[in-house]
């Protein structure tokens, strides 16, 4: 009987089971994760305003004196800071900046997602050590952008004049991206294996066979075949996985890496499909009651995601892996997230109105013509002379952006002499 060839790499003669040495085994990882978390999250406020969701809601519900307005049912982000939007292309290439993850999206009040997008701007630009009147001016902005997607007699023009520097730098970059962009970025090599190092963990022998047979389910299979249009028979074999370091307030879930050869010719990207799977926890963001939601948490997040963001709902979807609920989805090259940490005064006031619109859209979406106007209505209620944007949404801010520095500053002292740290 002939001897089984080791299987290669299509574009080198590398094994590709060829592993890097003393990285953490599968049972080892869990206080590694959160370490690298905290000490992710002492690097800047900004970055503790990322990972800090369930405290931004205990926060937010402490606030004495406070009623925000009830917004229609809709779905919402949940967890909408700046680093959550960015470039998104559906499978004929076409790209928006949408909302880009939706692990804390449910049916709620959409007012909790412009309050957090304001939080992140804010502390934003704290960061750059901006003044005080520009954080106002940002508030004022952010407020014109999301009501202007409620706004039937508003026009679209000058917002998409305006956009901030660093939304036309990621757009045109994503618009010419292709699989050695996405290879090059996300597994820092154009070949077809995965390198393990800081970012990608090896995996234990039965995770690798139970992603193995994952993949041999057709319901799995078909969301890479479908879209490169190769239909329900193409082959699908799963070349490489690692466990993905990845993430910040979700660092520490089941997360996977996963490279697949369609159809067996892996020559080049056409022919490559990069898999994340990434497990679905509770969503910290609160839901109204009565609201009907599917109960699995993967089910929610690729529903939510269908409502907020169509291109990439419709890459997504939920399945189970070692009995946990997972989301999948193709990573294509036009896939970006938006990085938005240094800012000036007209960007930042450009940066606020821009995404607010970005996230008013995918609210105004789910409403009907009345509601639009209904809430539109409560959104310009009540406005003080000294200030352009609702009372309700600065109040929130100016607490928030307080309680949030007094946590960071609490949390570096506990975590920020970590090995990752810095």
């Amino acid at each position: 009987m002939p001897k089984k060839p080791v299987a290669t790499n299509k574009l080198s003669s590398k094994p590709l089971n060829k592993r890097a040495k003393k990285l953490p085994e599968a049972e080892a990882r869990q206080p590694l994760l959160t370490a690298r978390r905290n000490a992710r999250m002492a690097r800047s406020a900004h970055a503790y305003v990322r990972g800090s969701t369930n405290r931004f809601y205990e926060w937010l519900d402490g606030i004495e004196g406070h009623a925000l307005p009830e917004g229609p049912a809709v779905w919402i982000c949940g967890d909408c800071h700046t680093g959550n939007l960015g470039p998104v292309a559906d499978a004929h290439g076409r790209v928006e900046i949408q909302i880009r993850d939706l692990d804390q999206t449910v049916i709620g009040n959409p007012a909790h997602d412009l309050i957090r997008l304001g939080l992140s701007l804010a502390t934003a630009a704290r960061g750059s050590d901006l003044p005080g009147v520009t954080t106002v001016q940002m508030m004022e902005a952010l407020a014109d952008g999301y009501e202007r997607a409620f706004d039937e007699s508003a026009g679209e023009a000058d917002i998409h004049a305006e956009k901030p520097e660093a939304v036309r730098v990621v757009m045109k970059e994503a618009v010419r991206r292709s699989w050695r962009h996405l290879a090059e970025e996300r597994i820092e090599d154009s070949e077809p294996t995965i390198p393990l190092g800081s970012r990608f963990w090896p995996l234990a022998k039965n995770e690798r066979r139970e992603i193995d047979e994952f993949f041999r389910k057709t319901s799995v299979a078909t969301l890479a075949t479908v879209l490169r249009g190769a239909g329900d028979e193409a082959d699908v074999e799963v070349l490489d996985a690692a466990y993905w370091v990845k993430g910040c307030s979700s660092l520490g879930r089941l997360r996977y890496a996963v490279l697949l050869d369609i159809d067996g010719a892996a020559v080049d990207g056409d022919d490559l499909c990069l898999i994340d799977i990434k497990e679905a926890a509770p969503a910290a963001a609160p839901r109204y009651a009565g609201a009907r939601m599917p109960r699995d948490n993967a089910e929610r997040v690729v529903e939510g995601a269908r409502h907020l963001s169509p291109l990439l709902g419709d890459r997504m979807k939920s399945a189970r892996l070692a009995d946990r609920a997972v989301v999948i989805r193709e990573l294509l090259p036009q896939d970006m997230k938006l990085t938005i940490e240094q800012l000036t005064r007209d960007e930042a006031t450009k940066a606020a109105r821009f995404l607010a619109l970005v996230v008013g859209k995918a609210h105004a979406r789910q409403m009907d013509v009345a509601e639009r106007k209904a809430w539109l209505g409560e959104l310009r209620k009540n406005r003080s002379k000294t200030l352009d944007a609702p009372g309700w949404l600065w109040k929130s801010i100016v607490e928030l952006v307080s309680s949030h520095a007094a946590g960071y500053l609490e949390h570096c002292r506990r975590y920020a002499t970590g090995p990752d740290a810095g």
